[in-house]
């Protein structure tokens, strides 16, 4: 049975939430979450793990099958969120090069040399935005990084006061999640769009 990742909401009037790595017997966990359109547009978190040629022809079934082809070969890209037996939740994170975007961005190009695993997506069901499930599952993310050796966690949200995009359509999230979740901006090449960071921090051994 997959492992449970971090805990619950802690927010009054959150809902309880328990968080589990995606593997391949909980694929139809994040196809009812994502729905007929794959979360929006037919992505299924492929976007930023392809060219954009290639994205655009697989839009659909192709990046579902992509993506369920990368679940599959044994791999756990990200975290869901569970209230009670429903999936509500979803956050994509996994080692930086895994997303090649992100090494054809100018605005999101390294920061430096040091590994990290980046968060590249997040996405609560309609039903139950706004209700405190952000903060939580991007805590929970940051833990299943952890628990694979990251040390550091990016992060590249859109700032919602200075982006010309609402902020429902920010799907990487928002810094004042990140925030909440104990991120801190590193550098920002865009007014709208920051990186931030999260250094794991390690027990040593006595």
């Amino acid at each position: 049975m997959a492992k449970r990742v971090g805990g619950t909401a802690g927010r009054a009037g959150a809902p309880a939430l328990e968080f589990r790595p995606l593997t391949a017997d909980r694929w139809p966990d994040l196809e009812t979450l994502f729905g007929a359109r794959g979360a929006c547009g037919g992505c299924w978190c492929m976007t930023w793990r392809l060219k954009r040629s290639e994205f655009d022809r697989g839009k659909g079934e192709g990046n579902r099958k992509a993506f369920r082809a990368i679940v599959r070969s044994g791999a756990e890209p990200g975290v869901l969120a569970y209230a009670g037996s429903e999936p509500v939740g979803w956050c994509a994170v996994a080692p930086r090069e895994a997303y090649t975007a992100l090494e054809r961005s100018r605005v999101l190009a390294a920061v430096d040399e040091r590994p990290v695993w980046s968060i590249s997506c997040l996405f609560v069901s309609r039903r139950i935005r706004r209700s405190g499930v952000s903060v939580p599952l991007i805590r929970a993310a940051v833990g299943h990084a952890a628990a694979h050796g990251a040390g550091v966690v990016e992060a590249y949200p859109v700032d919602p006061y200075s982006a010309t995009m609402p902020a429902a359509f920010a799907w990487t999230g928002i810094v004042s999640a990140f925030e909440k979740a104990g991120f801190k901006e590193v550098l920002r090449r865009s007014r709208a769009r920051p990186i931030m960071r999260f250094e794991v921090t390690r027990r040593r051994n006595p």
